[in-house]
């Protein structure tokens, strides 16, 4: 894989508060949104963990490039849609260094998200399933 900014790996984690009484309907938004990238959509993995207690569910998504993240957010936009029904984004972070198409596509300053941007040091990624 090529070292330029287009070309680096791009790990995202999406913290989110489920709304009150949308359990199950963000289970079943989340499980279609899945269902369907793991199909469909660029991502070499997709983990979603969920911490009931408290109502909070955390999305890491890893993408070969930047170009990924486009292509993923052209595809899947009605399921991102459709889990964002039910629960509200308390913040993201960027893991690598996206470029300005993808960092124009996050949610602005002043929007309520906090984004942290935490550049690559050093790591590889080995194939699996």
């Amino acid at each position: 894989m090529s070292e330029s900014q287009h070309g680096t790996a791009l790990l995202l984690h999406n913290t989110m508060r489920v709304t009150d009484g949308h359990l199950e309907a963000y289970r079943e938004a989340i499980e279609a949104a899945v269902d369907f990238t793991r199909a469909h959509a660029p991502q070499l993995m997709v983990e979603i963990f969920l911490d009931e207690e408290n109502m909070r569910a955390h999305s890491f998504q890893l993408y070969a490039d930047s170009d990924a993240v486009l292509r993923h957010w052209d595809l899947s936009d009605p399921y991102i849609r459709a889990v964002n029904e039910h629960c509200e984004v308390l913040s993201l972070e960027v893991y690598g260094d996206p470029d300005d198409r993808v960092r124009a596509g996050l949610p602005a300053p002043g929007s309520g998200v906090p984004i942290t941007f935490l550049p690559r040091l050093a790591g590889f990624v080995r194939g699996g399933s």
